[in-house]
């Protein structure tokens, strides 16, 4: 048997891992504390340029901050086990096409489209493909967290330190974040440029046509009693805790490893089934009973029980 991980990050890079079915479980969880770690590989800038405000211009470059860690499976055909590919075919000259003979389309009409090279494309590109000027600076809290989408870390050339710090220090003393644009990947966003302790960090936001309106997602209004406001807001100070982004795991990937493991020693993992939950109808009920076990030992999250296999196998033995 022979097992092949991925590790996919957001900018579609990733780490690949073959295993043989003689893998120990020792190999298994290395790879997989290293496919884990592999965030802290250096990644390459998504985009280089300059940061303006008023006269002065900063050389940056902006470095994903955050990017997804996840195991993923590959698609293998069930007959062979060989994993599958996904050529391009032209159905019109009935064959493969190699990359190098794609050029970009645009459907104006049914199956007619208008042919753009690179070089047409780049010409139209704004300046902020190449400078991102400040427009306006706000304070942080009148933006809705809803129009945040990514994040980036924006590193200073060389020749641009000293602006760089100047700036850093007085987004800090008045609290203000900054406005700009920045065109990457396609597409020119509007930017927040947040001011930390250790240098800027820059979000890309959507744009106001791009937001839901709330009224699509909000509930219908129900009366709600003083008793349970109160109860309410009392658990919720109960669980009230400074935010530590460290205690969380993703509980699904760790199980993944687990059954990538016993799969690969021939194993099967016992399962902890998951707890069957139905809405509310007593709601004082609920809160009180919330209240009182709060303290209470939590059941663990995970779902599998791998202990049970390892005696399962000394016994074999």
């Amino acid at each position: 048997m022979r097992l092949v991980l991925t590790s996919q990050h957001a900018d579609g890079s990733g780490v690949f891992a073959f295993l043989s079915s003689a893998s120990t479980g020792l190999q298994l969880r290395s790879i997989c504390r290293t496919i884990m770690r592999s965030s802290e590989v250096s990644v390459a800038a998504t985009w280089k340029g300059f940061l303006t405000f008023g006269l002065i211009s900063i050389p940056i470059e902006l470095t994903p901050a955050a990017r997804s860690e996840r195991i993923s499976f590959n698609q293998i055909h069930s007959v062979c086990h060989t994993r599958l590919k996904q050529p391009l075919f032209c159905p019109t000259c009935d064959k493969f096409v190699d990359r190098s003979e794609i050029e970009k389309g645009y459907e104006y009409e049914k199956d007619q489209y208008l042919l753009f090279s690179k070089e047409e494309l780049e010409e139209i590109e704004p300046e902020s493909a190449r400078t991102m000027e400040i427009l306006s600076f706000v304070k942080l809290e009148e933006i809705d967290p809803v129009y945040f989408d990514a994040s980036y870390y924006a590193k200073p050339g060389e020749a641009g330190v000293k602006a760089y710090n100047l700036l850093l220090d007085a987004m800090k003393k008045t609290g203000y974040a900054g406005i700009a644009k920045v065109t990457m990947h396609s597409r020119e966003n509007i930017v927040i440029i947040r001011a930390r302790q250790t240098g800027f960090t820059l979000h890309t936001m959507f744009y106001q046509n791009e937001i839901r309106q709330a009224a699509e997602a909000a509930p219908n209004k129900s009366e709600v009693k003083k008793e349970e406001a109160q109860l309410a807001m009392q658990l919720i100070e109960s669980l009230a805790a400074p935010f530590a982004p460290e205690q969380y795991r993703d509980t699904y990937q760790m199980e993944l490893e687990k059954l990538i493991e016993a799969k690969a020693k021939g194993q099967k993992l016992t399962v902890v089934p998951h707890a069957d939950l139905a809405p509310v109808v007593d709601l004082m009920a609920a809160l009180k009973e919330s209240l009182k076990s709060k303290d209470a030992p939590k059941k663990t999250l995970l779902r599998a029980v791998p202990d049970k296999i390892e005696k399962k196998s000394r016994k074999a033995g």
